[in-house]
């Protein structure tokens, strides 16, 4: 396993990204594996691994706004010449597909006879893939707002995940299957069981592409101490504000929303992801090279998360782990089978990389 230099790459970005992705396949393993009786919240060590799975996501979708808003930005021309416009407008639309593609109703592609109705909910299902897809559609649409408005990519990507974070609450409590079909009431609420809707999941590819157009516009900053200590008090910041926020909240009515519709939750997991993010850049700065196995790691996360959940979950062409051994394991053989996942996505993405076959990146 060799070192690659590091001189023209972003560092945090690829152990971040890198984490993001060995996360993901950790915690969807052992969700599937773990026997029941084992899920225990007083468990200190399965409380600390539900705690960590409530931020997988948002630090998975935070390193994508991240990387795809700094390869954007380092790219000094116009909105309408900027190849990376065309380029994330066909990332995003392969990101939709697959998403569908994966939750399809039926093995056969145009005969929809046997699908029933639980199938199509299934289907309707708005996913990480979907989101992310949206994401970069978004993001992109701030972007162009910053530059035909002259506005700076701070003020408006700021105001971008306000927005969104502040529209969260609103639209969990419309229920939009009343105006809209299953398909597109899915991205507005949880309503239809969708595991990931735009609201509030998309605040964090914008606050993500915050930091992104930063880092392109100071390109030598994540190298400094500073940056890192910068980063540490923006988390610690929003910590706060959802704590006072949690106690405004109850002065004015009586109860707290915290953990169900609050816009507290969303500034406390935001401050999460930016204080851990924090860690990782005053990690990266006192390094001057990692792993390249890292680094493929990072570059193939849309791979892995296919791959990894078509064998856990199946998919309309096979049938994944869940279907024969859901919740059977005890901690220690789920673990070795967590870390056996792991390893196969390392000798995927290694193989990959050897053999120089072409792979679509998740962002970039």
């Amino acid at each position: 396993m060799t070192a690659t230099s590091s001189k023209n790459r972003v560092i945090f970005l690829d152990l971040l990204r890198a984490f993001a992705v060995i996360n993901m396949v950790q915690g969807h393993t052992i969700d599937v594996l773990l026997g029941s009786q084992f899920r225990d919240l007083s468990n200190p060590f399965f409380l600390i691994w539900f705690s960590n799975r409530g931020l997988t996501a948002p630090i998975f979708m935070f390193s994508a706004g991240t990387t795809f808003m700094y390869l954007f930005r380092l790219q000094k021309v116009s909105f309408a010449e900027n190849p990376r416009v065309w380029r994330g407008i066909k990332r995003a639309f392969l990101l939709i597909g697959l998403g569908y593609l994966m939750r399809y109703p039926t093995p056969y592609i145009f005969y929809f006879k046997n699908v029933t109705a639980v199938q199509w909910d299934v289907f309707f299902v708005v996913d990480v893939l979907q989101l992310i897809g949206f994401g970069l559609l978004y993001i992109m649409l701030l972007a162009y707002i910053a530059e035909k408005l002259k506005l700076s990519d701070y003020i408006v990507f700021i105001s971008g995940v306000l927005v969104i974070i502040f529209l969260y609450p609103i639209c969990e409590k419309i229920v939009w299957t009343n105006y809209l079909h299953k398909a597109l009431a899915g991205y507005l609420s949880s309503g239809t069981h969708s595991n990931f809707p735009l609201f509030p999941w998309l605040s964090y590819l914008a606050a993500g592409s915050f930091l992104g157009s930063y880092l392109a516009k100071n390109p030598t900053v994540f190298r400094t101490t500073k940056f890192s200590f910068k980063l540490l008090g923006s988390g610690i910041g929003l910590l706060l504000l959802s704590l006072i926020g949690n106690v405004v909240e109850v002065a004015l009515y009586g109860e707290s929303k915290f953990w169900t519709t609050s816009p507290n939750l969303v500034f406390f997991r935001l401050g999460l992801v930016i204080t851990f993010t924090s860690i990782i850049t005053f990690i990266a700065s006192r390094i001057n090279s990692i792993p390249r196995v890292l680094i493929l790691l990072g570059r193939n996360t849309l791979l892995i998360y296919v791959v990894h959940l078509v064998i856990l979950y199946g998919s309309p062409w096979n049938l994944g782990i869940v279907y024969l051994f859901d919740k059977a394991f005890n901690p220690f053989i789920t673990i070795l089978l967590a870390l056996a996942m792991i390893g196969l996505m390392i000798l995927m993405v290694l193989g990959i990389h050897k053999f120089n076959i072409r792979n679509k990146t998740l962002v970039t």
